[in-house]
């Protein structure tokens, strides 16, 4: 029935046209019937608008139509045959299709604005596949011209990023939701952390007392840690990811379906370092053998061997690293969502947050670093998982003689501390009196100073400067910095080990 109606709208001419095209995918009757749902019933719009725009349209004509509709529903004036057409009177287009009485068919043939949904779906599907379409034509066009100017590497990395910015567009708006449903989704959370005995409502990092403040890695959250040079934020991520990664687990979810019931696929950006610096240091830490023996391969014949079984081991592990340097944003966020649905993502890691870039130049850093945290935010609500992102710290913590940092440290702390669900801090006292140490001399400054050094050795703190959802305080943790290891204090290693 309704191509029957399609050809009583649509000109013999344009049918002919249409079918000598039919290797391009579109659907001329189903941009007429979401029109004409539209032009009957403007409250289309609002089920539409966030699925379709006016370059989904194939039909030149259809996307000038839609594009004056949208213009006139958002100013809040009616969109019908009658006042369209005061806009369209000089359009050639709509001439040769009849002109307004066109648009009096359009709106004889329209659907049910309950289907309008799946109409407009099909024609994002359909103009989706024709940029895929074109995009393999123009990679095809580039790499069969030789030129020394575009070589292959460049028109792989134009390609990739197109077809990113083609992966963005198919992210849909979740819209409002009844108060029923974000109570059920809080319930489900709160029944979470009840079965595991009280314990945690997200993730665990592995580190009991963190766990404790934080309740786990939790979903939508977007984590900042933050912290100085030598600090060890990078070794605190990679130990919560090799500790999320090693103790995964799958099985029947509350709901029923199969899902991660224990543990978490980790995605790991790593901006700074290579993939391999990276798996070397979560290597150090499952074989206890220093990391600086790694390096320079002075190991004795017991730690490869160590070292190898460690490899072995963890070779299945879902830990998924990625090295490219200066990512934009935009790129970080499709790559996050290829993965989430390749191999699944329970957590997504990032090191550091000021080496990624804007998706497009901004006038200044500070903007260029707004965009950067929404955009994080954005994703761990999109993806519904825990994102950690790593910062920097100003200099500024070095002026003062308490060298534990704050909320006012942070690098434009004013996007980063706004848009973060929590804000923590590395702080390693040791690592300041190992640099006061005074002269073989001064003995009683000597004996001072190794008693300071007894009582840090070791030991590391997490300071919680924000939580959006809990207590702020401060969490202490051992540190092993030959193996780049944080973990429990001894009051705990042996709860835990059970």
């Amino acid at each position: 029935m309704s191509e029957l109606r399609a050809l009583e709208i649509r000109q013999p001419a344009e049918i002919a046209s249409a079918a000598a095209e039919q290797a391009v995918p579109f659907s001329i009757e189903a941009e007429q019937q979401l029109l004409g749902a539209l032009l009957t019933n403007n409250e289309v719009f609002d089920h539409v608008t966030r699925i379709i725009s006016p370059p989904h349209f194939y039909d030149p004509v259809h996307r000038r139509i839609y594009e004056i509709c949208a213009e006139r529903i958002t100013k809040n004036a009616l969109a019908s045959p009658v006042t369209i057409k005061a806009f369209m009177e000089n359009d050639q287009g709509l001439k040769d299709l009849g002109g307004p009485a066109y648009l009096a068919r359009l709106a004889a043939a329209a659907i049910s604005s309950h289907a309008a949904r799946d109409y407009a779906q099909m024609i994002r599907e359909f103009a989706m596949r024709r940029e895929l379409i074109a995009l393999g034509q123009d990679i095809s066009a580039r790499a069969s011209q030789v030129t020394i100017s575009d070589n292959a590497e460049e028109q792989i990395k134009a390609a990739e990023q197109t077809l990113y910015k083609l992966g963005e567009q198919g992210v849909a708006e979740r819209g409002f939701q009844s108060f029923l449903s974000a109570v059920t989704g809080a319930l489900n959370a709160a029944n979470a952390a009840y079965s595991r005995g009280g314990g945690l409502s997200g993730v665990s990092t592995g580190l009991v007392d963190l766990d404790g403040k934080m309740g786990g890695l939790n979903r939508s959250d977007l984590i900042i840690l933050a912290g100085r040079p030598s600090m060890g934020k990078t070794s605190l991520a990679t130990n919560i990811a090799f500790n999320v990664a090693k103790a995964h687990r799958m099985g029947e979810m509350p709901d029923g379906s199969h899902g991660t019931v224990l543990g978490g696929v980790v995605g790991f950006f790593s901006l700074e370092m290579s993939a391999e610096q990276l798996a070397a240091r979560i290597l150090s830490e499952a074989a206890e053998v220093p990391s600086s023996n790694i390096r320079t391969g002075d190991m004795t014949e017991d730690e490869f061997r160590r070292f190898v079984q460690a490899a072995h081991d963890l070779q299945n592990c879902p830990l998924y690293i990625d090295d490219t340097p200066a990512l934009p944003i935009n790129q970080l966020a499709a790559r996050a969502r290829k993965l989430k649905r390749t191999m699944g993502l329970d957590v997504l890691i990032v090191d550091y947050l000021q080496l990624l870039r804007a998706a497009t130049a901004k006038d200044s850093r500070v903007n260029e670093v707004s965009e950067i945290t929404q955009g994080l935010k954005a994703i761990a609500k999109e993806l519904d998982i825990p994102v950690i992102a790593l910062s920097q710290l100003s200099r500024q913590v070095e002026n003062r003689e308490d060298k534990r940092p704050q909320l006012s440290d942070l690098r434009e702390s004013g996007s980063i501390e706004q848009d973060a669900d929590i804000v923590m801090f590395v702080y390693r006292e040791e690592y300041y009196r190992e640099r006061e140490k005074p002269g073989d001399h001064e003995l009683d400054k000597m004996v001072t100073w190794q008693q300071v050094m007894e009582a840090c050795h070791g030991k590391a703190e997490v300071i919680l400067g924000k939580q959006r959802h809990g207590p702020i305080g401060t969490v202490e943790l051992s540190f092993e910095g030959r193996f780049t290891r944080f973990g429990n204090l001894e009051k705990h290693r042996t709860n835990w080990e059970q």
